[in-house]
Parts: structure tokens; sequence; C-alpha cells
């Protein structure tokens, strides 16, 4: 499996980003697809995780009601939409994959590259 996520940028603060991670190689419905970011100087935080197979998400109290996580099945990608961007919220982010739901980094075990989100004030 590899991961390639993709969308990133420089933003104003207020703003929104729509994420991608488009996954190529076999994935299953048990599996999920997390969301994680790690500004620098700080360690690698879980940001939101959707399962392939029913859409169920799941966030992190600090990003609930600006983040919001969706698939698209047909092309093996998912989404993470970003709105009301806040400075806080530059760092890399990066998709995942797992076997089963989970929220630690360590027991993802396919990781995309990673794109920048910066936002300026």
């Amino acid at each position: 499996v590899q991961l390639q996520a993709s969308g990133g940028g420089l933003v104003q603060a207020g703003g929104s980003l729509r994420l991608s991670c488009r996954a190529s190689g076999r994935t299953f419905s048990s599996s999920v697809m997390g969301w994680f970011r790690q500004a620098p100087g700080k360690e690698r935080e879980f940001v939101g995780v959707i399962r392939w197979g029913t859409g169920r998400t799941y966030y992190a109290d600090s990003v609930k009601g600006r983040f919001t996580i969706s698939r698209d099945n047909a092309k093996n990608t998912v989404y993470l939409q970003i709105n009301s961007l806040k400075p806080e919220d530059t760092a890399v982010y990066y998709c995942a994959k797992a076997p089963q739901y989970t929220t630690v980094p360590g027991e993802y075990d396919y990781w995309g590259q990673g794109t920048q989100v910066t936002v300026s004030s």
C-alpha cells in the first residue's frame, strides 16, 4: 500500500483547505485511514480517523467542528476538510492506514509523505 497526500499550502487564518490522500494497493473495509499532524518541535498529533467500510469518523477534541474527514471508495481517496484555519493549525499533515481502529501513531502500518499546511495570521 502506498499513500500519497496532497493539498497543503499557505492560507490566511479563517480560510479553508482540503487535503487528499490517495491509497494505491488493496484496502480492506475493516481498515481505517487516520490523519495526523506534526508541528515543528512537537510530537505527532492525532487529528481524526475514518473507517473505509462504514465511513464512520472520530476526531480529536481539538479539531471537532472544524475538521471533516470523508472518503471516496471508488477513488481510494480520503479527504480532510479543514475550515476556519488558525495559525496553530500550521503543521505537516500526514495520512496513514491501520488494520483496525486506533488513534495511536505506532499502530498505523503505512504512512503518506506528509503535506505542509501553513496558516498566516
